[in-house]
């Protein structure tokens, strides 16, 4: 049976095409309803559009992949009466990262919900290059915040979306070779390889990631202030965005390792999850029940020891060591959890962006 369909509002738009919410219902169930982020596409980007559909299909299940609804891709109208390609996608109440950074003073996160999210995308990035492919895009537009069903407060889950420039591993986008933009993706999350030779590699994601977990920290954009123009000549020569000597040391090592001018030092997203920034939710959860059976002992010993002392009052004044010793607080245990011919056309196309006037780049994307 056919759901009836109820524009709720407009979302964004995006580069090939735009998204709204709409809800659907169950027309023999009027109680049956859910919303959906529908994202429209005309027929010039029908096969961008499909792929992503593709994609999201192989990929469905996995928890940090956005969900699609449907295994086929829907037709409709535009406001203007144009066909339009329905992709249905499951809603993220809290919008993007980058909707969600805006909520908070100066756009940065808490510590320890950036540590959080930097884990998710990369539990996301394995699932992603554990199929063959490179997203190529990570990026706050891109990822998606969605209420936790954790009892814990703030609690928020992170999924990744926008899979429209995802391309295989090894591949080279068309748009790289016959123009002279030379990005893969979004310019400023992007890698120095992705100037110099444009082919899809794992590593290109994890390089964005960095430039993720700085924007969560500093609230600031990597390369804030440059122009693209200046960015492909800095990447061309191995640059990389600055990282303030404010930011906690397991940080900024966490993100230099992103930073590694050779790819095969950025390791794989795997690999990353074990940095020492990033606890081990294994470990993690069994710090939390420690801490739980430790603040219950402690509070055991202390009324224990509290009760005897009154009873020594009875008939003694109790002395000054064992009244410091029923004011001691609790101990605190402490869990640590335990790398030619392409060259000059390429070097001529960075350094044609220097002649070039310089468009308008729009860098938001919209899921």
């Amino acid at each position: 049976m056919q759901s009836n369909e109820e524009f709720v509002k407009f979302l964004g738009e995006g580069a090939y095409g735009y998204v709204n919410l709409v809800r659907y219902t169950n027309p023999d169930d009027e109680g049956s309803s859910f919303l959906s982020a529908v994202k429209n596409s005309y027929d010039a980007d029908y096969d961008t559009l499909q792929r992503e559909l593709q994609i999201l299909l192989e990929l469905r299940g996995y928890p940090r992949i956005v969900t699609c609804f449907g295994d086929s891709l829907q037709q409709g109208l535009s406001n203007y009466g144009n066909k339009v390609h329905k992709l249905q996608l499951e809603y993220a109440s809290e919008g993007s990262l980058n909707a969600f950074m805006n909520k908070y003073a100066d756009r940065k996160l808490p510590e320890p919900l950036i540590k959080d999210f930097t884990r998710m995308v990369l539990e996301g990035l394995v699932s992603i290059h554990g199929h063959g492919y490179v997203h190529c895009d990570i990026k706050p537009d891109n990822l998606l915040v969605f209420p936790s069903s954790s009892s814990r407060q703030d609690s928020y889950e992170l999924k990744i979306s926008d899979f429209g420039n995802t391309l295989e591993v090894g591949e080279v986008p068309l748009f790289w070779e016959k123009t002279d933009f030379p990005w893969v993706g979004t310019p400023i999350y992007m890698p120095p390889e992705s100037v110099r030779d444009g082919v899809a590699n794992k590593a290109l994601d994890l390089w964005s990631v960095g430039c993720l977990v700085l924007e969560m920290y500093t609230g600031v954009i990597p390369w804030e202030g440059i122009e693209l123009d200046d960015i492909a000549t800095l990447l061309f020569f191995g640059e990389a965005p600055e990282i303030p000597q404010s930011l906690p040391s397991d940080a900024k090592a966490f993100i230099q390792t992103c930073f590694s001018s050779d790819p095969e030092d950025r390791g794989s997203a795997s690999e990353l999850l074990f940095h020492p920034f990033l606890p081990r939710p294994e470990v993690k959860e069994e710090e939390e029940k420690t801490e739980a059976k430790k603040t219950s002992s402690n509070s055991f010993l202390l009324k224990l020891l509290k009760l005897r002392l009154r009873r020594r009052s009875s008939y003694k004044k109790p002395t000054s060591d064992a009244l410091a010793v029923s004011d001691k607080k609790p101990l605190k245990l402490r869990f640590f959890p335990t790398k030619t011919a392409q060259f000059k056309r390429t070097l001529n196309k960075v350094l044609r962006l220097k002649t070039m006037p310089m468009k308008k780049v729009n860098l938001v994307s919209v899921h």
